[in-house]
């Protein structure tokens, strides 16, 4: 690989970890609205909006697994911990903060927007490292067993065991620590999964095409991963 090559190959893998960390980040700072939202008549979600860009993180970390090897996302999720960690320093500082008489926000609305933060924070960081890890670990056992075909089956495997495993775990937290009323775990739990696993269908074209992309630009065959390694 020409040095030019392998330079823009690091430039993308930082952009798809900043989008993964912001992905993120984001979700853990909206989680307390909710919504519905009626999907071609057949069901009718009702979730987080917490929940919108978190399927993006499982996108990205599939593939940087599939271009940039298991190492690569594994870092990207401990990028991700470091983080969230600090969001949540940075919340809790924020909260403590007295607000002035003429601050547009008081102290009351800030603590009910964000207040919960911390909580999000620990039961999503919790959750995050089960899912991640296992998505990373399922997504190239797969890999190995098909030595580096059929893109769609490894995808949609690790995606939707992770997202479930997610789902499980962070709605088991956030019930655990009084954030939501454990009468409405059931329902969260299947909508969260059901969502999660369409947008995990959805997003296997989107995978293939920037599968195909990175093959074609730094003409890699099939399996093969860019080292970023000098």
């Amino acid at each position: 690989m020409t040095a030019k090559n392998k330079n823009l190959a690091f430039n993308i893998y930082l952009i798809l970890a900043s989008v993964f960390i912001a992905s993120l980040v984001v979700s853990n700072l909206i989680f307390q609205k909710f919504f519905s939202f009626n999907f071609l008549g057949w069901y009718n979600f009702e979730i987080s909006v917490g929940i919108l860009p978190y399927p993006i993180t499982f996108l990205v970390t599939d593939l940087i697994s599939e271009i940039y090897g298991k190492k690569k996302a594994n870092q990207v999720v401990i990028a991700g911990i470091f983080a969230s960690v600090f969001s949540l320093l940075i919340i809790m500082l924020s909260d403590i903060a007295p607000a002035t008489e003429w601050s547009p926000v008081g102290d009351k609305i800030f603590h009910n927007v964000f207040g919960l933060s911390a909580l999000a924070v620990l039961a999503s960081m919790m959750a995050y490292l089960v899912a991640q890890f296992v998505d990373i670990r399922i997504y190239h056992f797969w890999k190995v067993k098909t030595k580096g075909k059929h893109l769609w089956l490894r995808n949609n495997f690790s995606t939707i065991s992770s997202q479930f495993l997610d789902t499980l775990t962070v709605l088991f937290l956030l019930c655990s620590f009084g954030v939501i009323e454990w009468k409405l775990f059931g329902i969260l739990l299947l909508n969260g999964f059901l969502y999660k696993l369409l947008v995990a269908l959805l997003d296997t074209p989107i995978l293939y095409f920037f599968v195909y992309w990175f093959r074609k630009q730094f003409d890699l065959e099939v399996g093969e991963e860019i080292s970023l390694v000098e």
